[in-house]
């Protein structure tokens, strides 16, 4: 593949995504902030995750599309919350990691090997649903 995308998850501590088949991701101060970062560009997305947006006047760079992670151009965001990323392993330039710093049961975990990636920033902050939630970058 010639094209490369940026990858973005909600993960806990063991890297789940959904547990009890709920996603992990409906934070509002968390969402925002996927939106700042894919503002100028399409923000990817299936129609499990456009669900979290559609209620709230959605930002007009949703792309959503049930074949994304296939499908999304060189450069665009997309958003995972509960389908394998490991098949996109060598089409990915850049990972945002959302992190609850707790563990949850789960069902669809974040697949991605990161051994071989390098984090270039990390930054806690507080949500509107947990008082700390961790912004991991990889490259």
């Amino acid at each position: 593949y010639s094209y490369t995308m940026i990858l973005i998850a909600a993960v806990d501590d063991r890297f789940g995504m959904t547990f009890n088949s709920r996603r992990q991701s409906r934070d509002s101060v968390m969402l925002a902030r996927i939106c700042e970062l894919s503002a100028g560009g399409h923000l990817w997305m299936n129609s499990y995750t456009y669900k979290l947006f559609s209620d709230n006047n959605p930002p007009e760079n949703i792309v959503v599309d049930e074949g994304f992670l296939l499908n999304a151009p060189k450069g665009a965001f997309c958003f995972v919350e509960n389908v394998s990323v490991k098949a996109c392993a060598d089409r990915t330039e850049k990972i945002y990691l959302f992190k609850w710093n707790r563990s949850y049961p789960g069902d669809v975990f974040f697949d991605l090997d990161l051994s071989d990636r390098e984090m270039i920033f990390t930054e806690d902050f507080q949500g509107s649903s947990h008082k700390k939630i961790t912004m991991e970058v990889y490259e």
